[in-house]
Formats: structure tokens, C-alpha cells, sequence
């Protein structure tokens, strides 16, 4: 695709073909979420189940990006893609209608995993290959607008399915959707490979799978497990050393899977930077707030995923017209501002209490969605711009392993900051001290005796567990803003000022 002169007439239309794929793969990341206590008791699952049948997807998704990139750049993005979702089709329709124990379900998620780590880069790629590069800034933050909003959709999928139907809807619900993406771009989505035709890095391949997928694990299991248990620590011993010979096999292969020469452009760095601590914020942020709407408010899953759609509000827009917003006030500022404005958000939000109105959370959100969207679109486009197209399917799938850290990093640290602050605020009334440390290790726990005991009791307990969750949520948000507020100093003062350049390519 890279040598042909001219770009596709229909280039708009592949992005939206583009865009449905993306959100079929973000949703699915959290889809689950709401449906694990029907898992629960259908499948009799415990805890450890529940957790791997969640952790399961992002493991293998997050571990084989680079490989699942590199396989689309080396064979084809239009096959990898095609491939991928085919993989997520079956492994759904099956689990649908053929899953009966948990460990089924765990080997389904993933292959669905799989599957999402082949489509989610050749995205990115496919997009980067089919519009010139004065469009590309627009359709860049048009993808990362899909990308952004494709969780809160997932929410509500999740929600709708599991109130109306039963948690096997929310996997047979991706087949149609994705045999629609899958007859459209078999019609009209260009081929596209690095023509070099040079060889796979097959060491650095495998490296990249220990090293991702061991650091994933680690930042996972960290906040169940604790952070000093011994599988933990292993997975980040095996992570460094993994990385440290990942990185030692690119200085030395010939044809290396990630050039590091990559990461001396500090627009490529930078952006990365910016999009793994945007995500660290808004994965701990919609963690935090499920069970807040839910527990804390007593709203069902699908009222609290309609709660949530202030943030796409502010979100989509922002993402889809930062182009023009960059061409004016160059990238450096916009990143800033996008990050000082999520900053803003959360602050705001430690002001909430048990008692605030609706309206000033959602007010709130589209601060954030609006900080999100000025800061994931232009840092998507610095790190595309930074690679050559021939390596376009690798530096998606870094972009989004950048995305995959940052999220279960901050779902990981806003969860820990938050069950800390929850466990020294909870006041437990005496009558329940024979099962104090259970309360205390968990807010659902605490609601759930709250609401069996009744009585005085049970309602002191209950209040006492929202005032303190909404104490550790509070704390976590101070956390995460200070992530946004340190972020947006180090792009200010690393990244470069693209204002000069966009401006004498408009002219």
C-alpha cells in the first residue's frame, strides 16, 4: 500500500469500518465486569475464577501485541485483522453456547485475547496507510475517540445484556457486530504489508510476549495476591530480565522487531508516556466509580453505565478535532492542556461526598472526557508519526501496550490506594468484630452483611463503609491527579512543539 501514489477515495469509510473493529475489542476488555456475579452463581466460580476469567484476556491480549503487530506488518494488516476477529467470534458464540465451567470460560477469554491482540493493532496501521499524512492528525483522533469511548460502551453493553438476558449475552452479542466488520472490510479494506519482506524477529517475538506478559501479571495479581507474594515478584524478576534481554536482542538482530532508535524521538516517548499515565487515570477512574454508582448510590449495572456517559460527551469531540486545535497551538500545548484539564477533573472530584447531586459528577465527566480526548488524539499521532509505515502494525501495537500498562497499572494503584484509606476509616460496629477482617478486606462485603443484618446495626455498618470508601475514592483521585498534573509537566518540558511545522504544512 505504502508505494501506491494515491490513497483510497473511500479512506473515510474504512476508518469507520476501522473504528467498529477497535470498539469490539475495548469493550470486551470490561464488558465482563458486570456480569461476574451471575458467572458467580451460574458456574459456581469463586473468586480466584472470577479474577482469571477477567485477567485471562488482558494477560494474552496485552503479551502478544508486539508479536501480533509485527505478524501484521510481515504477512498482511488486512489478514491479521480479518483473522483476528474470526478468533473473537468463535471464542464468543462458543462460550455462549457451549461453556459450562469457569475454565472454560478462562480459555475462551483468552482466545478472544488473541484474537484482540491481531485486531486492535492492524487498526491503528491500516489507518496510518490509507490517508495522507495532512489527514491523518483527523483520522488518528477520530480512532483514538473510538478507542476512548469504547469501555463506557462496554459498561452499558454489559449492563443491557445482563439485566434483559443473562451473562451469555454478553458474548454472543459480539457476533453480529463483528460479522458486520468482517463482510465490510473484506469488501473494502486495501491489503497493505512491509514491503522489505524482511524477516520476523522470532527471539525478539518471544521475548516480548515473557517480558509484556510477565509485567502485566505482576501489575494484576499485585492487589489480590499482595505485593510481596512470591508469584508476583517472580513475574517482575521474570519481566527484567525478559526486558533486559528483549532490549539487549534488538541492539544486536539485524532485523529487529521494535527498532529502538524509536524511542530517541522524544515525540514518540513522550507520547507514549502520555497515553499509558491517561489510561492509568481513567481505568482507576471508572474502576472506582462502578462501585461507587453501585454500591454507594444503589444504582443496577446498566444505571451506572448510563451514568457514565458525560465522559465520551466531553471525549469524542475533543479527540475528533484536536487536529485543528494542534495546527493552532501546536502538540506540546494541547497534550498539556488535555492532561491539566483531566488534573482539574479529578481534583474537583475529591469534593464529592455520599450526598452530591448527580449533576456535579456529570458535570465533571465531560471535564474529563474533554481532558482525555485533547490528550490521547495528539499523542496517538506523535507516535505514528514517528515510524516509518513499513513498521506502522508495530508501532500501534506499542501504542497500545502503552494503553494496557497504564490501565492495569492504575486500576492496580487506585485500587491499593483506595482499599488502604477504606480499611483505616471503616468504623465497625461491635457487634460484627468476630468478622472484622472480612468487612474490612472488602467494601462489597461490608455492604452485603450491612444489607442481611438490618436493624441499627446493619445500617450503621453501612454507612460507615460508604463514608469510608468514599474517603479511600477521594484519596485515589488525589493520587491519580497528581499522575495527570505530573505528566502534563513532563510533556510540557520534553515534548517537542509542533506549532512550526503544522503551520508551514497548512500553508
Amino acid at each position: 500500500m505504502e508505494n501506491e501514489s494515491e490513497y483510497p477515495d473511500n479512506r473515510w469509510l474504512i476508518l469507520g469500518v476501522m473504528s467498529l473493529s477497535l470498539i469490539i475489542v475495548m469493550l470486551n476488555n470490561v464488558t465482563l465486569n458486570v456480569a461476574l456475579p451471575e458467572l458467580s452463581k451460574d458456574l459456581k466460580a469463586g473468586n480466584s475464577e472470577l479474577q482469571w476469567i477477567m485477567d485471562s484476556y488482558a494477560l494474552v491480549f496485552g503479551g502478544t501485541l508486539l508479536l501480533m503487530g509485527a505478524l501484521g506488518d510481515r504477512f498482511g494488516r488486512k489478514g491479521a485483522l480479518q483473522i483476528g476477529l474470526i478468533i473473537v467470534a468463535s471464542a464468543s458464540a462458543w462460550t455462549a453456547l457451549y461453556a459450562e465451567t469457569s475454565n472454560q470460560v478462562i480459555f475462551a477469554r483468552a482466545a478472544m485475547g488473541l484474537g484482540a491482540a491481531l485486531v486492535m493493532p492492524s487498526t491503528l496501521s491500516v489507518v496510518l496507510v490509507v490517508f495522507p499524512p495532512e489527514e491523518r492528525g483527523k483520522a488518528i483522533g477520530i480512532w483514538a475517540a473510538m478507542a476512548g469511548i469504547g469501555a463506557p460502551i462496554g459498561l452499558l453493553v454489559g449492563g443491557w445484556a445482563v439485566e434483559n438476558f443473562d451473562w451469555q449475552m454478553v458474548f454472543l452479542i459480539n457476533v453480529p457486530v463483528i460479522i458486520i466488520a468482517l463482510v465490510a472490510g473484506a469488501l473494502i479494506i486495501p491489503r497493505s504489508k512491509d514491503s522489505t519482506g524482511k524477516p520476523l524477529d522470532l527471539v525478539g517475538s518471544a521475548l516480548s510476549v515473557v517480558a509484556l506478559g510477565s509485567l502485566l501479571y505482576g501489575i494484576i495479581e499485585g492487589p489480590s495476591l499482595g505485593w510481596d507474594d512470591q508469584n508476583v515478584i517472580v513475574a517482575f524478576v521474570a519481566f527484567l530480565l525478559s526486558g533486559a534481554m528483549f532490549v539487549r536482542s534488538q541492539l544486536r538482530s539485524e532485523h529487529p522487531l521494535l527498532p529502538l532508535e524509536f524511542f530517541s524521538q522524544r515525540q514518540f516517548t513522550i507520547g507514549l508516556m502520555a497515553i499509558a499515565l491517561a489510561m492509568f487515570v481513567m481505568f482507576s477512574f471508572m474502576f472506582m466509580q462502578m462501585l461507587h454508582f453501585q454500591l454507594v448510590r444503589g444504582l443496577s449495572p446498566l444505571e451506572a453505565a448510563i451514568r457514565f456517559f458525560p465522559l465520551p460527551l466531553g471525549l469524542m469531540p475533543a479527540a475528533a478535532n484536536s487536529d485543528r486545535l494542534v495546527g493552532k497551538l501546536g502538540r506540546k500545548k494541547v497534550v498539556t492542556l488535555g492532561l491539566s484539564l483531566v488534573a482539574a477533573g479529578l481534583l474537583l472530584f475529591t469534593l464529592v461526598t455520599t450526598e452530591t447531586a448527580y449533576v456535579q459528577i456529570a458535570l465533571t465527566f465531560v471535564l474529563l472526557g474533554l481532558g482525555m480526548g485533547l490528550t490521547m488524539a495528539p499523542s496517538t499521532t506523535a507516535i505514528m508519526e514517528a515510524i516509518p509505515e513499513s513498521k506502522a502494525g508495530v508501532g500501534s501495537a506499542t501504542n497500545d501496550a502503552s494503553r494496557e500498562v497504564g490501565g492495569a497499572l492504575g486500576i492496580a494503584i487506585g485500587g491499593s490506594v483506595l482499599n488502604q484509606i477504606y480499611q483505616k476509616s471503616l468504623v465497625i460496629p461491635e457487634s460484627f468484630s468476630h468478622i472484622k477482617d472480612v468487612l474490612s478486606s472488602s467494601f462489597p462485603a461490608a455492604m452485603r452483611v450491612g444489607a442481611e443484618t438490618g436493624g441499627p446495626e446493619g445500617a450503621a455498618l453501612i454507612a460507615s463503609a460508604q463514608e469510608a470508601f468514599v474517603s479511600g475514592m477521594v484519596g485515589s483521585c488525589y493520587v491519580a491527579a497528581a499522575v495527570a498534573a505530573i505528566a502534563a509537566i513532563i510533556v510540557w518540558t520534553k515534548m517537542p512543539d509542533e506549532a512550526a511545522t503544522n503551520s508551514t504544512s497548512e500553508e
